[in-house]
């Protein structure tokens, strides 16, 4: 089964111009092409497309991506420089990650904060208005 541009974009929450975008800098490789050439993604496409769009809305870069993409390409002997990009990646989001913990953790307290001292006192003073 193959998809259109309009049907894999839809699939993916991608538009058709970023689709074309990520084949032209080489995100994702090469799409087949049909009858008057539009392109035909298959499920081979479909999974790129899935792979390069969880990265990126990870916070993968552009570069990093392109590199891995082009390595992969390159066949089974640049397993491990594959390997290495990807751990490099997960390194980065893992300190993004703690990072947005200590966030969620600040604003909890402000909000507890907020629970337990500012809305009692903003209820006694409604009352007092009243």
């Amino acid at each position: 089964m193959t998809m259109t541009i309009a049907e894999a974009g839809q699939k993916y929450g991608l538009t058709a111009d970023t689709l074309r975008y990520y084949e032209r800098i080489g995100l994702i490789p090469r799409v087949g092409r049909g009858a008057g050439g539009i392109r035909n993604y298959t499920e081979s496409d479909c999974n790129w497309i899935e792979f390069i769009k969880c990265m990126r809305d990870a916070g993968v870069q552009v570069e990093a991506l392109t590199k891995y993409v082009a390595l992969f390409q390159q066949g089974d002997a640049t397993t491990n420089a594959r390997k290495q990009i990807l751990v490099e990646q997960r390194a980065q989001i893992a300190a993004r990650a703690a990072n947005m913990q200590k966030m969620l953790d600040r604003l909890d307290g402000k909000i507890a904060r907020y629970e337990t001292c500012m809305m009692p006192v903003e209820q006694v003073l409604r009352r007092k208005s009243a």
